[in-house]
């Protein structure tokens, strides 16, 4: 889209402010807003802001940040008020001079796709997001209560999230974001919006402005919206599966002759797994993370692989008229979009460059009785694991991988000197 093209939308929408957004190193979604007067100001990249809000406040950041907007990236948003609209533009955070910041999630995915465009590969992803709607309090306050009984694929009034659902994917459709399905989730309360696949930054764009989306809408209908993993027990938690295909030459190179896994969709799988306990940090980034993982519900722990619906760390399918992809399945709905893509496609080449076995499915190795390696089983143990695999540090950058790790363990820290009401239940009138 060009600068004239942006402007006449403006004047033909009535848009008088513009939202300026990126994200922060944990993938939460930032704003500065602005008049469309200053919108000229913009285009010159002189919008200066406050470094420190990239660290999301958990550092103090001496240098000024630079937005670059993405002028492919502006589109109104529906659900704002429709006189006087909003609108929004992705931008990168840059340097004084203009380099890319080398600490920004979406410039990290940009220069993992540039470097793989360099060897001949093109990546298309189709996440699947869950989420769930919960009910708030008489004061405003978000609970984990809902009165729905829905489970798999239920439809209203059952599904007393439908309607929300088709307010959700109607405003991201005339955003020009392409879906391809939804529907209600296995747990009560629990939603899943998929899109259709795209080019790995325009995927990862779409989902930070899904969230967004969700998180709005929600609250129309009197609902509050969460993407944390795992907000109840006994119940499914909520993951972001992302399926992935390859191109090369212009040809899926995971497509085969013979109904055999073809060797390039073994090497991208082996990659990933090679790299799946440190990915975890990235990936399953919160303590909440792994109660999803640990407790089943067809969250996969064990880093194996299979072409069934086998509930494991990666699948590879080929759905009725389209190409094969490859679903990674571990990653989660507080993941940020940007650095899980990120660290799959990278992981996945390394796989493919070094033609690393992938060794056998799932099946034959419970067959054969052998045990299986597993993820991490808590976020302390992903931390540990960024130490033991240089992987991430390769991929995302040693200063990044430093200030992430630090900000993990103190979160892991601050839990750890909780006191949860399981505890105090389990043991205050005991001993």
């Amino acid at each position: 889209m060009t600068k004239n093209e942006i402007m006449e939308l403006i004047e033909q929408e009535d848009v008088e402010f513009i939202r300026l957004q990126f994200t922060d190193m944990f993938g939460n979604l930032k704003n500065i807003s602005i008049t469309s007067n200053q919108f000229e100001r913009v285009l010159e990249n002189k919008y200066v802001f406050d470094g420190t809000a990239l660290y999301d406040g958990f550092l103090e950041c001496e240098e000024d940040m630079y937005l670059y907007p993405d002028l492919d990236t502006f589109v109104v948003l529906p659900w704002r008020p429709q006189k006087g609209k909003v609108a929004r533009l992705l931008c990168e955070v840059c340097h004084e001079d203009g380099t890319l910041c080398e600490l920004s999630p979406r410039a990290i995915l940009r220069t993992v796709v540039e470097k793989a465009k360099e060897k001949g590969y093109e990546f298309y992803i189709d996440p699947e997001c869950e989420f769930f709607f919960f009910h708030s309090d008489e004061n405003g306050i978000p609970s984990t209560t809902t009165h729905e009984v829905a489970g798999y694929m239920s439809v209203g009034p059952i599904d007393q999230g439908e309607n929300a659902r088709r307010d959700m994917v109607l405003a991201l459709e005339e955003m020009g974001f392409e879906i391809e399905s939804s529907h209600h989730e296995m747990a009560p309360g629990q939603n899943e919006i998929d899109f259709r696949e795209a080019e790995p930054l325009k995927s990862a764009d779409s989902v930070v402005t899904f969230r967004n989306a969700v998180l709005s809408i929600a609250k129309r209908f009197g609902m509050h919206a969460t993407f944390m993993p795992k907000p109840k027990r006994g119940v499914a938690g909520s993951g972001m599966h992302l399926n992935i295909s390859v191109y090369k030459n212009g040809r899926n190179i995971f497509n085969s002759n013979t109904k055999e896994v073809c060797d390039e969709a073994k090497w991208f799988m082996a990659g990933i797994m090679e790299h799946a306990k440190s990915m975890c940090a990235i990936t399953n980034p919160l303590v909440n993370s792994y109660k999803r993982i640990n407790s089943g519900f067809g969250a996969p722990k064990d880093i194996a692989w299979t072409t069934k619906n086998q509930n494991t760390l990666l699948r590879v399918h080929s759905r009725i008229g389209e190409d094969t992809k490859i679903e990674v399945r571990f990653p989660d709905s507080a993941a940020n979009p940007y650095l899980a893509i990120a660290v799959c496609i990278a992981a996945g080449m390394e796989g493919l460059e070094k033609k690393i076995p992938v060794g056998k499915t799932y099946t034959e190795l419970l067959e054969e009785g052998t045990q299986l390696e597993r993820l991490p089983g808590s976020l302390y143990g992903a931390i540990l694991e960024i130490e033991r695999d240089s992987f991430l540090e390769d991929v995302l950058g040693k200063e990044f991988v430093s200030i992430y790790k630090d900000v993990k363990l103190a979160e892991w820290n601050d839990f750890m000197e909780d006191i949860s009401d399981w505890e105090l239940k389990k043991y205050l009138n005991r001993m």
